[in-house]
């Protein structure tokens, strides 16, 4: 179950998308310093980011960042509580860009990227 997000060009051609659902992170896949912030809790409460992908004609020209941004805005404005953002890289060209945009890889899974909500809330408050 997840909502779709499309960026429909002004020419009517869909450029990209991506989805947001509602997921869980175990504690202990997260870093020791950032798990220790966290109450003891087996799960985490995160939003996931999945399938952002802009069309190979449009790749290039910014449309991921601008995807990007659009997601961790509606993620950093929303009123139900989620500590992190993760995405699943599918490639090490995606696992770059994300980096790139201040993700951390996961303890184990350097495919799976988190970035705290905290911190993309002060992206858009600052």
């Amino acid at each position: 179950m997840a909502a779709p997000f499309v960026l429909v060009l002004p020419d009517g051609i869909i450029g990209g998308y991506y989805t947001l659902s509602a997921t869980a992170l175990k504690l202990a896949e997260l870093p020791d310093q950032t798990a220790r912030r966290l109450p003891r809790y087996p799960l985490v409460p995160a939003t996931l980011l999945g399938r952002l992908a802009v069309d190979r004609r449009f790749q290039g020209l910014g449309y991921g960042r601008f995807l990007l941004a659009d997601a961790l805005c509606r993620i950093a404005r929303s009123e139900i509580a989620s500590f992190a953002v993760i995405v699943d890289a599918k490639d090490a060209v995606a696992r770059r860009f994300y980096q790139r945009e201040s993700f951390l890889p996961l303890a184990d899974q350097p495919m799976k990227l988190f970035r705290p909500v905290a911190d993309i809330k002060r992206l858009f408050t600052g």
